[in-house]
């Protein structure tokens, strides 16, 4: 009799796991419709290995390179008797940009025109039409920003692990989510004793003009890199430091999301490292993600319709099979499940093991206690 009651505990308990197992999957899945998806943008990426960078962040300012930047002057005195050029126009190499009149005696007197020495944009005037001018005064100033230099302000403790050639992906917010490629060539002189700072000079084309000195810039360094890496884009990742999670799209379901809780590693400016709870290939929402962390799992059609539809008969409300007593009208177009786990529901699969654990461990307390009985009887026989 005591053996009985032992057995159907056991039994008891292995169906409770299985029925909480499935109830925890239906409260992590979100089932939207068509409709849902765009509105939300919907957008998501295979998590696969790749190569990780290691990087460190530092931020700051787009500069001239000084060595291309160039002065108008006069080699006699005189005044300016014609201005060509002014702040912000873009001259050649060799265009004559004003006209300086002599002070010498002569009908008229004799002049001198001014011609660019480089090409660029002037990008200041310090003389105007009239104005009586001195060989040591600057006229104008050009600046050729073809190329610029994009200057880091390192943090020393990384600074040692920089070398000439290190690459660099810089943003800067002026020109949006966009990202430029480019290698250290240079280190600044000194070290900021305030900020505790090395400078790192990269040197950009800006043959396109959009890049203008004093942009902020943001860099993200590269120090070393790591193969076979699972990773993820890091705008997939939501929920606070202790509890992170993702959203997976579902192997099965068409429109479903599951909340998958990961466990994560380094990360860098793209990326992060997935240590536990994604599998390579699986679909991670990428955009979205924030916005599926407040929407109710009946935006759209409940698990129960959405397996119902993906598998041509009714479920439970909590989306696991019916039982034989249970079976509606409708027959099985001859898919064969056993649990609720088999529809490919990602979160449920944890869920299956701890419940197989607990069985298990149901199973060898009751050999343990039959073990101890039948040593009590035979205690008692002797």
């Amino acid at each position: 009799m005591k053996l009985n009651k032992i057995l159907s505990f056991v039994a008891l308990l292995s169906i409770t796991n299985v029925h909480a197992a499935e109830e925890t999957s239906g409260k992590n899945i979100i089932i939207l419709d068509d409709a849902a998806v765009k509105n939300l943008r919907i957008q998501t990426e295979e998590a696969e290995e790749r190569d990780f960078e290691s990087t460190v962040f530092a931020i700051g300012r787009i500069e001239e390179i000084p060595s291309r930047r160039s002065v108008l002057s006069s080699r006699i005195a005189g005044r300016i008797s014609a201005l060509n050029t002014f702040e912000g126009d873009v001259v050649e190499a060799g265009d004559v940009l004003a006209t300086v009149e002599s002070r010498q005696l002569g009908d008229p007197p004799p002049s001198v025109e001014l011609k660019a020495p480089q090409g660029g944009l002037v990008v200041a005037s310090h003389v105007r039409l009239g104005q009586p001018v001195e060989p040591s005064a600057e006229l104008l100033d050009i600046s050729d920003r073809l190329k610029l230099w994009a200057v880091a302000k390192i943090p020393e403790q990384e600074a040692a692990q920089t070398k000439i050639g290190t690459r660099a992906r810089i943003h800067i917010p002026a020109l949006g989510d966009e990202l430029i490629e480019a290698t250290l060539t240079r280190f600044g002189v000194e070290a900021d004793r305030q900020s505790g700072t090395v400078e790192g000079i990269f040197e950009l084309d800006n043959t396109n003009g959009k890049l203008r000195p004093g942009m902020r810039a943001e860099f993200s360094i590269v120090l070393k890199t790591k193969p076979f890496v699972l990773s993820i884009p890091r705008s997939a990742i939501q929920g606070d430091p202790a509890s992170r999670v993702i959203f997976v799209k579902d192997f099965d379901l068409p429109n479903a999301f599951v909340r998958v809780p990961v466990v994560l590693g380094e990360e860098n400016d793209q990326y992060i490292e997935v240590i536990r709870g994604v599998f390579p290939g699986d679909e991670v929402v990428i955009q979205g993600s924030y916005v599926l962390s407040f929407v109710g799992g009946g935006s759209g059609m409940s698990l129960k319709e959405a397996l119902d539809a993906a598998h041509g008969h009714e479920h439970a409300e909590d989306g696991s099979e019916l039982g034989e007593g249970e079976e509606s009208t409708e027959h099985d177009d001859g898919h064969d499940h056993e649990g609720a786990n088999e529809h490919g529901s990602h979160s449920s699969l944890p869920l299956m093991i701890y419940a197989g654990v607990m069985t298990l461990i149901s199973l060898i307390t009751l050999q343990m206690l039959m073990k101890r009985r039948q040593e009590e009887s035979e205690a008692e026989d002797a």
